[in-house]
């Protein structure tokens, strides 16, 4: 438990045997953490990308999220954008020191299929005063 990716871990004694019935020598191995479907990993630390709804960014609310050690339930303020972290203290991969979770928003938009749905899409649009490219025209 807590071996790092590319931390090399010295076997003493289990290598090729000696020269002239000499002992063997030490056997090296170098570690390799294989990529995950869901986690990245950053030295001890782990990164989930966290889909959510525009409702869940907009309104907040409690999602499952999942951990290296089990699902935990986190609080999304209201207001979250894309690219909000959020640190789970020690979840991370084990060791005398264990790493931390970040957990990364990643607003998904869902598509606008029935005439229902693109309807519901303007009436926000009109109801709303958010401009999100304003600071791409504010001088400097």
């Amino acid at each position: 438990a807590g071996v790092a990716d590319g931390q090399q871990i010295r076997l003493r004694g289990q290598g090729e045997p000696g020269v002239a019935g000499g002992p063997a020598g030490d056997l090296y191995l170098q570690v390799a953490l294989k990529p995950h479907r869901r986690f990245e990993g950053e030295g001890r630390n782990v990164i989930l990308h966290l889909p959510i709804a525009p409702w869940e960014a907009a309104l907040g609310g409690k999602v499952d999220v999942p951990t290296l050690s089990g699902r935990i339930r986190l609080t999304i303020p209201p207001g979250s954008s894309s690219g909000k972290r959020f640190r789970l203290k020690g979840r991370g991969l084990p060791g005398k020191t264990p790493g931390d979770q970040y957990v990364i928003l990643k607003v998904v938009v869902p598509e606008a299929t029935t005439d229902r749905q693109k309807a519901l899409y303007a009436e926000l649009a009109e109801a709303s005063a958010f401009e999100p490219r304003r600071d791409l025209d504010a001088e400097r």
